[in-house]
């Protein structure tokens, strides 16, 4: 059966969106590869280490004049237009294995959901998810089959 992982983000200094049903997710350091960067972030974040990222093998390097360029296709690409902070989000689809943790210092009651659960409680309770997800969520629940 297939299932995201969810987690209910518990971020200092963030207010309401704590509580809120999220992905895992978090910023890319300075020059760091995105998807270096998405591992490092799902492995702080849940444990798990990630065995394929979609994107990752039509990414394109090129290095000119000193410029070390990547170029990629992310699964999705959202950005908020008002809320708490400005943030453009780059969502993967990605398969990972090992052990979730219990818990970190910024997620709490990681789990897996079916897809089925996941599209009904995105349809019928999307106040429950961080708002930057949603769109992410939606697409992908709308292209895996019921």
């Amino acid at each position: 059966m297939r299932c995201l992982l969810i987690q209910e983000r518990r971020k200092p200094g963030v207010g309401i969106e704590n509580g809120m049903l999220e992905v895992a997710a978090g910023k890319v350091r300075a020059y760091e590869n995105v998807f270096d960067a998405l591992r490092r972030e799902v492995a702080e974040e849940t444990g798990l280490r990630l065995t394929r990222i979609g994107g990752e093998e039509t990414a394109l390097t090129r290095t000119v004049n000193g410029y070390a360029v990547m170029s990629y296709t992310p699964f999705c690409t959202t950005q908020n237009l008002s809320g708490g902070y400005s943030i453009i989000l780059h969502s993967f689809l990605c398969e990972a294995e090992g052990e979730l943790l219990a818990q970190t210092d910024e997620t709490r009651n990681l789990r897996w959901l079916s897809l089925d659960e996941c599209r009904t409680r995105l349809q019928t309770r999307p106040e429950e998810f961080y708002p930057l997800h949603i769109n992410a969520l939606s697409l992908y629940l709308g292209q895996e089959k019921p």
